[in-house]
Formats: structure tokens, sequence, C-alpha cells
């Protein structure tokens, strides 16, 4: 993936620094900086803001959008939404990494492409933005490109219990290893498919869900293995 410049980044997000040099450092990872003699600075204090500002727009939508919810399940949602998975996501559709400047050594071991730098400059475009055209500007951008279009549409995702990670953490707290999951059948025409997934884990406990994808599949799976490894009656020695 080669370099592309940051004046071609201004036009996909729609937004025109009055001080490019802002944009510039942004797109800065540490490894140009100590393999250049430049006066550049990196993007970690950039980034370092960029997660504040994140939180803040994202928390004050949240609130705004869903006001008879809870702060458990604001908090719930802010969490997906700021999640290294889905900003990475973020940063791969703005194509983030062929702008970024590496040192050579990061260039070569495809630096362009690693979900942490992408989500590190995608929080300092986020605080770049918000330097150089105040909160409004970062509001705009954060609704456009981070938050899904509709919000209450998406509320059964945002607020949903992440069962598959309540799960691996609470096997990690009983040292009981991973969980293994795999399809075991499938139903129904091509545009309605229900799917059946089996999850195993801690010595072969097993349990099954279904859902319309296979990732729904796995997290009624994972709940109910949950349910099962909990409802184990505690041996004492």
């Amino acid at each position: 993936m080669s370099r592309c410049s940051p004046e071609a980044l201004q036009e996909v997000i729609g937004y025109r620094f009055r001080n490019p040099q802002l944009l510039v450092t942004a797109l800065t990872h540490s490894s140009y900086v100590q393999e250049h003699a430049t006066q550049s600075r990196d993007n970690e204090q950039l980034e370092f803001l960029g997660d504040a500002v994140l939180n803040f727009i994202v928390s004050a939508r949240l609130a705004d959008v869903f006001p008879e919810y809870s702060e458990g399940k604001l908090s719930r949602a802010r969490a997906r939404l700021v999640a290294a998975e889905h900003l990475s996501a973020v940063a791969s559709r703005l194509q983030l990494g062929s702008y970024l400047r590496l040192g050579h050594g990061e260039e070569k071991t495809g630096g362009r492409s690693k979900s942490r730098l992408l989500v590190n400059a995608l929080e300092a475009l986020v605080a770049a933005i918000y330097r150089d055209g105040g909160l409004r500007a970062a509001q705009k951008f954060i609704r456009k490109f981070v938050l899904p279009a509709d919000l209450r549409r998406a509320a059964a995702d945002l607020f949903s219990i992440d069962y598959k990670s309540a799960l691996q953490e609470y096997l990690q707290a009983e040292r009981a290893g991973f969980t293994d999951y795999r399809v075991v059948g499938e139903s129904g025409p091509e545009h309605r498919k229900r799917f059946i997934v089996e999850a195993s884990a801690a010595g072969n406990v097993v349990a099954r869900g279904t859902g319309g994808s296979k990732k729904a599949a796995e997290q009624q799976a994972a709940k109910a293995l949950l349910e099962r490894l909990q409802r184990r009656p505690v041996i004492h020695g």
C-alpha cells in the first residue's frame, strides 16, 4: 500500500484544514520521527486528546438519542462505538493506512494495515479536526464516519450484551481456557438462513445457539454455555 497525500484525505473526509500541519501531525507515527531528521512531531499527543474528544462526543450523542436509558446501558453502547474493533473498521473504510507517515521498519512490517496504528491515527485525526475547527467540526466528522447513521435502528446491537466476551472473561477468571465455536447446522432459504452453532469449553461443557447469522448464533451459544457453567456445582476440596 503506497502513501497518499494528506490533501487527498481532506477530500475523503469532507473537511479542509485551516492549519494543514495538524493533519500532517495526526498522520505521523513515532517511527517516522525517529528515522528522519525533521522537526515533525508524532501523533501520540493528538491520539491522547482524540480519545477524550471521541468519548465525549459519543457519550453526548447517546444521551441525546436515548434519554430513557440508564448509565450502564449507555456505557455499554459507548464501549462498542469506541472499541478498537469498531474504530479499526472505520479507519479501514477511510483507507487511513495509506496516508500514514511511517518509518522504514514499520513500513516493512505492514504498519499501514496494523489495527493499533489505524486506531491511533483515527483518534489523532479526531483531535486534529477538533484543534482546527472546534467541537462542531469534530462532531460532524464523528457523526458521519464513526456513529451509525440511525442510532435508534442500531440500538439492538449497541445495547445487547456481548456474551462471547462475558464468557471469555469468566473462563479466564476460572483459568479454564478458551471457547471453541463451530457451525453444526443450517436451515431455511438463502435469504432467511438460520445457523446452529455449538460452543464448547472447560472440559467439553457444550451448549448450542441459533440465529439468523453465524455471529448471532455464536452469541446465543455463548450465553447458553455461560449459564450452564455458572450453574455447575462448586466442588470443595
